[in-house]
């Protein structure tokens, strides 16, 4: 299999690696690496919330803050996304992922108020998550193959949440908001494919009540 057709296999996943490589290398270029990353869009409660910034929602996905960070989060794309991209279609992927970025995002800023936060974590968890919602659902057909998968899948959750509490940079919080997100999204799917319309549209109004509420938190907060 050439270049080519290993793009044109999960083309969604290898395009989401691309632009995350893409920017992570320009942002090396400058000299204040940390002042890019914020200008260039990344979460921050604040500006999201108070000023009203709404892309470093987006923006901030595919943002990260060092080698290590950026290799870790690529490998676990690749690993998961071109399972999900197999099994999913491609509005189906594409919603999972960024409304796992974007419930991970907030989930974030509620814990973190102050924080300036990057990288596709929340989004890489929701596809996670996504798999085993699709997983539970195919249990019975799958038999000895779901025992297997539920298994590694709670290695690899076990392992990454202490890895997230034991380096300080890294934002658990984020992660269990994608994971959750992405784990009712797969779940839905996957009964029933006509139902992303429906897990876009609550999610949507989820996220929507999720900033109120965080408006008011930040009301509260500026208060002291």
């Amino acid at each position: 299999m050439n270049n080519l057709e290993k793009f044109k296999d999960i083309p969604l996943t290898y395009s989401l690696m691309a632009v995350s490589i893409l920017l992570f290398l320009i942002s090396t270029i400058s000299d204040d690496v940390a002042e890019t990353i914020f200008v260039a869009g990344a979460l921050h409660g604040y500006s999201v919330v108070v000023k009203g910034e709404i892309y470093r929602l987006f923006s901030s996905t595919f943002l990260h803050s060092g080698g290590m960070h950026i290799v870790m989060n690529m490998l676990s794309l690749y690993i998961v996304g071109k399972m999900v991209e197999k099994l999913f279609s491609k509005v189906a992927y594409l919603s999972i992922y960024f409304i796992s970025a974007f419930f991970g995002a907030f989930t974030s800023i509620f814990m973190h108020l102050d924080s300036v936060a990057v990288g596709a974590s929340g989004a890489i968890f929701g596809l996670f998550g996504a798999l085993a919602g699709f997983v539970f659902v195919h249990k019975d057909r799958l038999g000895e193959q779901f025992k297997a998968f539920m298994k590694d899948f709670g290695m690899i959750l076990v392992v990454n949440l202490v890895i997230g509490f034991v380096v300080p940079s890294i934002d658990v919080s984020a992660h269990v908001g994608g994971l959750v997100a992405g784990l009712v999204g797969g779940f839905m799917i996957a009964k029933n494919p006509k139902f992303i319309w429906a897990y876009v549209a609550v999610s949507l109004l989820l996220l929507i009540g999720m900033y109120n509420y965080l408006e008011i938190i930040y009301e509260s907060y500026m208060l002291f």
